[in-house]
């Protein structure tokens, strides 16, 4: 018994740091049928932003699952349109027999139940509106939208992923806990979730990722380890990217 638990020995530091990172803040655990859902300022206000926006969000997920890794989702609004658009994936609905995916206008920064979120992509002003309709087409294709696996997916982390390989210009780098972010189903070769290298994965549980903005990642049982020279950063499971790279700010594409 202690010979096959000998594994998991090199492992405990990074669940230490996983839990203390998560346990910054004391909401995004608690009670989530409580917990706030206010925004944090990350999104502008359609009324004086008439450029389009697409915004990139990560916040940890809900409950226990909190503790390993984090919900992600994409925000949009078109050009002069009254408000944003989200597009996630949410496992209860699929649990009552609905379907994954949902399309809200619910507030784009808005704390994921209690726990804050972190800004991963703010592209705006000329060329976003044609970003947003491949955005719209790739959520109308994705392929599990009446599945949903915590681990190793599909889940919120696959449908981001999925949707960002239509629009390799956001250029995202999904953080090392968005757990499910590599699952490619029976696929077994795929752009990398930034668009800017590959990848191969096999169900999720075993993988490698070569790219520009994510840098060399090894999916290991659905956990990644890698590093990222742009940013001088370790990437680790439970923690996320551990480096010196610049906040997101606001960008155009030209």
């Amino acid at each position: 018994m202690l010979r096959r638990a000998k594994w998991l020995l090199p492992l405990l530091p990074l669940l230490l740091l996983g839990l203390a990172y998560a346990d910054r803040d004391p909401d995004s655990i608690g009670n989530w049928r409580s917990a706030s859902r206010a925004p944090v300022g990350l999104a502008p206000d359609p009324a004086v932003t008439p450029e389009g926006v697409v915004q990139v969000y990560a916040a940890r997920a809900v409950r226990w699952r909190g503790y390993f890794g984090v919900h992600t989702w994409i925000a949009a609004k078109p050009a002069n349109a009254p408000a944003f658009t989200v597009y996630e994936v949410t496992g209860f609905r699929v649990r009552r027999g609905g379907r994954a995916v949902t399309i809200s206008q619910r507030v784009p920064d808005g704390r994921w139940f209690g726990s804050a979120p972190d800004l991963l992509a703010d592209v705006r002003g000329p060329g976003v509106d044609p970003l947003i309709e491949r955005i719209e087409h790739a959520v109308a294709t994705y392929p599990y939208d009446n599945t949903y696996r915590i681990w190793p997916g599909p889940n919120s982390n696959t449908f981001t992923a999925f949707v960002l390989r239509h629009v390799p210009e956001l250029r995202v780098d999904l953080p090392a806990h968005a757990v499910g972010k590599d699952y490619l189903g029976t696929r077994v070769f795929a752009r990398s979730p930034s668009g800017t290298g590959g990848q191969v994965n096999l169900f999720g549980v075993l993988g490698l990722v070569a790219a520009i903005e994510e840098g060399v990642e090894l999916n290991l049982l659905g956990l990644t380890f890698g590093v990222d020279p742009n940013d001088l950063a370790l990437k680790l499971p439970l923690v996320g990217t551990l480096g010196f790279g610049a906040p997101v700010t606001a960008s155009t594409l030209y």
